[in-house]
């Protein structure tokens, strides 16, 4: 006989539905079904009388736990100081999120009510100036919010040194020049942020690219998808709508520009931590190269073997942003 041991379950929907009726003051009986697999589970939830949820299960990763308790307070933080986010609902005993058991281990809830408004569009100028806008209303928002007992810290050792050595672990990466390659970016990029000395410190969105939100009638970019989120680098957090318009092929930076002008309308940017956010590029690349590769063996070789061939753009965003700095 086998003996199995599962890295990751999927949850019956059935299941879902029994515990958002067992556990949430909702009108009526809820019916779900999936929306997405992979990085977290996502369920639309539409209840008896037509009202809209998502209920979110948190996957098991190798940074850890989802930290649910600060996300969510954070949350709760930010709608009450006004700025548009989607707020998570609290269950009949007033919880903001539920632990479940599955046979990989504990994994944890949050439903949240399901966002009206549109998609934003990747050459959207008025998109891309939305999400600046409500970034810096968050920011803003931040420095009344203290994450205590954060789990996660937005910190070099977070973002680039544990990523870097997951990549090399997995084995994805099999050309030692490559490596080399990686570790040697990786080490310059980490000495210039460390330079700056003074880069300003705030709770991040942690993923906005640009895409975590939808966009009110009114234009507002109401975000969601804080999972990523935590005390860090304010340049990190802005570093990830600039690297979702250069990476993987893309060359855009006018909606950066958008981006960037509606966030300094609404709060100031240091030199120091606009010119960080130019390396934060570099951070994020490796960052979400790292997640890919301790899903291997759960996703497979092949799925995350694109991590292989990244060098290449990390080697030409440096030379391109700080060949004079290089040498």
């Amino acid at each position: 006989m086998l003996d199995f041991d599962p890295l990751y379950s999927t949850q019956q929907v059935e299941a879902i539905e029994r515990s958002i009726n067992q556990h949430y003051s909702l009108t009526g009986p809820v019916s779900c079904q999936m929306l997405q697999r992979g990085l977290n589970d996502v369920y639309l939830a539409v209840g008896s009388n037509g009202e809209r949820y998502v209920f979110r299960l948190s996957h098991r990763r190798a940074r850890g736990p989802a930290d649910v308790k600060t996300e969510t307070a954070f949350l709760t933080h930010l709608t009450q100081s006004g700025v548009p986010v989607a707020a998570p609902i609290p269950t009949r005993d007033g919880a903001l999120f539920l632990q479940g058991y599955a046979p990989e281990g504990a994994r944890e809830g949050v439903l949240f009510r399901a966002l009206d408004g549109r998609k934003p569009q990747a050459t959207d100028a008025g998109d891309a100036r939305a999400n600046g806008k409500t970034l810096a209303l968050m920011h803003n928002a931040a420095e009344a919010f203290s994450p205590d007992g954060a789990l996660y810290r937005l910190d070099l050792e977070h973002l680039l040194h544990r990523p870097l050595a997951r990549i090399r672990d997995s084995g994805i990466v099999e050309d030692a020049d490559v490596r080399s390659d990686l570790e040697q970016i990786a080490a310059r990029t980490a000495m210039a942020i460390d330079a700056f000395g003074n880069l300003t410190w705030t709770y991040c969105h942690g993923d906005c690219h640009g895409f975590n939100a939808r966009i009110s009638d009114a234009g507002e970019a109401v975000f969601f998808d804080f999972d990523d989120g935590g005390p860090g680098y304010l340049a990190y957090d802005l570093s990830v709508f600039l690297w979702a318009q250069v990476s993987f092929g893309r060359s855009s930076t006018a909606m950066w520009d958008a981006f960037i002008d509606s966030y300094r309308a609404v709060r100031p940017i240091t030199p120091d931590d606009f010119e960080a956010a130019l390396r934060f590029v570099i951070v994020r690349h490796v960052w979400l190269m790292g997640e890919y590769a301790s899903r291997a063996q759960e996703w497979g070789s092949e799925t995350v073997g694109w991590i292989a061939r990244e060098a290449d753009f990390l080697k030409t965003w440096e030379m391109e942003q700080f060949v004079d700095r290089l040498f």
